[in-house]
């Protein structure tokens, strides 16, 4: 198999081929496309809207839930800024979530659709070129001042110069955006083919152009945007803690797409430390609300009288989307890392079985997907004939055993001495070139140790490096482990500085434009980019392609598996595991509704109980 990895020429010389071959899997089964816009109150970006026009509220929200009390949610970390998106600073999401509106509204309950918040009305033509919003004439800032277009574009050109690189490369693909009324605003997108567009242009949060410097938007500020949203920050703790109280002039209280949500007359973000000062205070009751990400912990930590006299209640949630990858990151930029072969053989000598058994209590499952655990998953399944015509233009893209759905991870007997997947991995090393010399690999054309280093953030990612640095040592690789602070952590990732990393991508029921910064080949040498693998695969770009770009949902699902299947095929990860449920942990004083949403947790239909109607310990 040629290696995924190519050189710019290469890549160059592949492009003229990705359009035909997105061609293909776009005109299968797919009919003729009216050109002529819709007006409706949603978007979906595959198939219809669930709720029809005139719902009266979101399937999980309850209007009737208590209003009123205080939410606490504990953050690990600190934070220097409130604008989490530009690329200065590092910043809670509580601004846009709380404070600010978006023209849409997404919904937890399906894959990907948005419904009318600021919006009253939304256009959107089949071909996904022209997009179009009519402002509700109700919505108003906290100052009193009404929403407009000019608010709208103001926030688009701000954005797209100035955001991260995710709304700087999507937004950057809009041709025309204008207002032709104070309340109507319309975007040119170009030849439509990036259908999820539509749905990135109505998830901004809008900024209020009165209220805001566009000069310094870029810049770390403790200044909270004027928003439209249910509420105000009321004080700011740098680096330590963010409160914010619900408007009393909320203009949209008895919107339907608010109703049953955001009922707490207070918000606060505690900050902490580190993982095990953020702990003990949940333990304590100084935060609500808490994900546990740690097996262990789950298992053993909460054996605590909170938990056995009911102040504390667990519970584990299972959603809908895929499960995602969380793995050891090759970073195919540095030389050792340049064959494919040498990729493989290094992750055949993770030992999951050991790992999970002896680290992690036997509750996850083994990773073999970058969509595990959903229709959009290619493992264990042969490709199809829309996936087929996708990768007809790249041939050894692919590998055989991955296209016929018939390769997993390696398996090992659990003994943390597997001697068969060690031969395995000792053939794969040798044919690229290495030899055991003297207990140590060595490439036999310059002699040079096949070595590397693993920079890991925490303890849990030490213990699991050290394990598999162990395995390594077997065949004469040398692995060191390096842990490092926070701060070092993000601007050594930022530059690409690093040889492996532990990385989690989570998954969404309809992937789109953030897989494009993952694994796009323009982001691969973008410092502060995504791409940390460093990924350059025509073939990948192709499939990207053609995730935005589809139309049907068979299409979509074929695309994603191809991204899943070229991504597997450069063994640009070491696949470690993934929980299949959800963890959480919360005051029993905290009332979830008993409708949970199908796809993720939506922490806005929280609230809190009356103390009145608390129960006695």
């Amino acid at each position: 198999m040629s290696s995924p990895r190519m050189g710019h020429s290469a890549l160059r010389a592949a492009a003229t081929t990705i359009f035909a071959a997105l061609a293909l899997i776009l005109a299968m089964g797919r009919d003729s496309h009216a050109e002529s816009p819709s007006s409706a109150h949603a978007i979906a970006m595959h198939g219809e809207p669930a709720l029809p026009p005139g719902f009266r509220h979101l399937p999980y929200a309850d209007p009737d839930a208590p209003k009123g009390g205080r939410i606490v949610f504990g953050l690990q970390g600190t934070f220097d800024s409130l604008n989490p998106l530009v690329v200065l600073g590092v910043a809670p999401d509580a601004v846009p979530r709380y404070v600010q509106q978006s023209l849409l509204y997404r919904s937890a309950d399906e894959p990907f659709t948005a419904y009318g918040l600021l919006a009253s009305r939304v256009e959107l033509n089949e071909a996904r070129t022209r997009l179009a919003f009519e402002i509700d004439e109700r919505a108003r800032f906290s100052d009193g001042t009404p929403v407009t277009a000019d608010d709208v574009l103001f926030t688009f050109e701000m954005l797209k110069t100035k955001g991260k690189p995710f709304h700087r490369s999507s937004l950057g693909r809009v041709t025309k955006a204008e207002a032709p009324s104070p309340r109507y605003v319309v975007f040119e997108l170009g030849d439509g083919s990036n259908r999820e567009l539509p749905l990135v242009i109505g998830a901004m949060p809008i900024f209020a152009r009165h209220a805001t410097n566009a000069d310094t938007f870029g810049e770390t500020s403790f200044k909270p945007a004027l928003g439209s949203g249910p509420y105000l920050v009321s004080e700011v703790r740098p680096g330590e803690a963010l409160t914010l109280k619900r408007r009393k002039d909320f203009w949209a209280e008895n919107h339907p797409l608010m109703r049953g949500l955001f009922n707490a007359d207070e918000i606060r973000y505690d900050f902490y430390r580190d993982a095990n000062a953020l702990f003990e205070a949940f333990k304590a009751g100084l935060y609500d609300i808490r994900l546990e990400p740690d097996p262990t912990r789950w298992m053993t930590g909460y054996d605590v009288p909170a938990v056995r006299d009911g102040r504390i209640v667990r519970e584990a949630l299972r959603f809908q989307s895929p499960k995602g990858m969380t793995g050891l990151v090759f970073n195919t930029r540095r030389p050792a890392f340049a064959d494919v072969r040498v990729r493989e053989a290094l992750g055949i000598m993770f030992d999951f079985e050991w790992v999970n058994r002896n680290l992690f209590h036997g509750v996850y499952r083994r990773a073999g997907s970058f969509f595990s655990d959903s229709e959009l998953s290619a493992l264990g399944v042969p490709a199809d004939a829309r996936e087929k015509a996708l990768l007809a233009a790249f041939p050894g893209s692919v590998r055989d055993d991955i296209l016929a759905g018939s390769w997993a991870p390696a398996a090992t007997d659990g003994s943390g001495r597997d001697r068969e997947q060690a031969r395995k991995a000792l053939d794969l090393l040798q044919s690229a070139g290495y030899e055991l010399q003297d207990g140590v690999l060595r490439n036999t054309r310059t002699a040079e140790p096949l070595a590397f280093e693993i920079t890991v953030t925490n303890r849990p990612q030490e213990r699991l490096a050290l394990n598999y640095a162990a395995s390594l040592g077997r065949l004469g690789v040398g692995v060191s482990v390096r842990l490092i602070d926070d701060v070092q952590y993000w601007r050594r990732l930022s530059a690409f500085d690093f040889d492996m990393i532990q990385w989690t991508w989570p998954a969404s029921a309809s992937p789109g434009n953030e897989q494009v910064g993952r694994w796009g080949s323009a982001n691969a040498d973008r410092k502060g980019a995504l791409n940390y693998a460093g990924v350059k695969s025509p073939a990948v770009d192709a499939a990207l392609q053609a995730i935005l770009a589809a139309r049907e949902r068979e299409d979509f699902v074929a695309a994603v598996r191809v991204l899943d299947r070229a991504l597997l095929s450069g063994f640009y990860v070491v696949p470690l595991y993934y929980l299949p449920e959800t963890w959480l942990a919360h005051s029993r004083d905290v009332v979830l509704p008993a409708r949970k949403p199908a796809y993720f947790l939506a922490t806005e239909a929280l609230a809190r109980r009356p103390a009145s109607s608390a129960p006695a310990n």
